[in-house]
């Protein structure tokens, strides 16, 4: 069956403003500052701010962090829903235009990857919906459990298999549905979506050293602790519903559940959280110098959001100028 670019790798899209960087390297003050110089609307890139009540330990920008600046695709889902990246980006795209229609301009901050690869390159669209295979697979899921099915996706496409959790029902059962269908890989058909966006795109990457990224997470996990982050994950986890398998995952969310369960000791948790962050952190930055589109932009040791936003701005005014 054909594949099909997504139709709108929409202009607007790449008329957009990008920052991004990894956890804790500083992007929502800059973001913000960046914002009030451009007479800018922030649009968060970031997977775990989708969903309510999730605030802690996603590090959400309160309303004062806001600055008075619009942000949009903060607390769209409850915590057990499941968002697409195809969803995310067509959310995005539809808030872009709401933007520009009142004359400003769209700001995408965060450091969700595969959202901003989506965002720049745009989706595959597979017309393969088998719905009798889908509920076949969903069966299974259900009688042999998600490692069983899990390990024969790794058999199949590995290259998915990693990035997904055995509990990722929805993902696992999709790409073993759409590899079924379309005879290849999921991975091997998101591939042909590989051309970077026009270099015209401005997208930069916040990039500090690596120790003093370190430190910054050692310092934002405590915080959070003192923060409340247990008490909101205790509070989540005796909702209407318990947090869906993809937030239960995230990082700090997973951790603090163990705690909870009696599994793990805070203290532990604690420094799971630390090392877990520093791992996503190191990912982040590979996946960011693996996009041609991404510009690295260096924020010295110490300098004040403003003054990082400043010098952007000055750049993006006198590039467009």
């Amino acid at each position: 069956m054909p594949i099909t670019t997504d139709p709108s790798s929409p202009a607007s899209l790449h008329r957009a403003i990008y920052l991004t960087g990894p956890t804790a390297s500083g992007k929502t003050g800059v973001g913000v500052a960046l914002a009030q110089r451009l007479d800018a609307e922030v649009i968060a890139m970031d997977s775990m701010t989708l969903y309510r009540g999730m605030d802690i330990g996603t590090a959400k920008p309160t309303r004062e962090e806001q600055g008075g600046v619009a942000h949009h695709l903060i607390n769209v889902l409850d915590p057990w829903q499941a968002a697409s990246v195809a969803d995310y980006r067509g959310w995005a795209i539809k808030v872009v235009a709401d933007i520009e229609s009142r004359g400003k301009r769209a700001l995408f901050v965060g450091g969700t990857a595969l959202y901003l690869k989506a965002l720049l390159r745009g989706l595959f669209e597979s017309t393969g919906t088998n719905r009798e295979l889908r509920d076949a697979l969903e069966d299974e899921y259900r009688r042999l459990g998600g490692a069983a099915l899990h390990a024969r996706l790794e058999s199949i496409d590995p290259v998915t298999a990693r990035r997904l959790h055995p509990n990722d029902r929805l993902r696992i059962v999709r790409a073993l549905e759409v590899s079924a269908t379309m005879g290849q890989p999921l991975s091997s058909l998101q591939t042909e979506h590989e051309h970077p966006a026009p270099a015209t795109v401005p997208v930069f990457a916040i990039e500090r050293p690596r120790p003093e990224i370190h430190a910054r997470i050692n310092l934002r996990v405590e915080q959070m602790i003192q923060d409340g982050l247990v008490e909101e994950v205790r509070g989540l986890q005796s909702g209407p519903q318990p947090l869906g398998p993809v937030p239960a995952q995230g990082v700090g969310y997973r951790e603090v559940i163990e705690h909870l369960e009696g599994r793990l000791p805070l203290d532990r948790a604690v420094e799971c959280i630390k090392a877990r962050t520093r791992q996503f952190a190191k990912r982040q930055s590979t996946w960011f110098r693996g996009l041609a589109e991404v510009r690295s932009w260096p924020v010295p040791d110490g300098e004040a959001s403003e003054r990082t936003a400043d010098r952007l701005a000055q750049l993006l005014i006198a590039v467009e100028n």
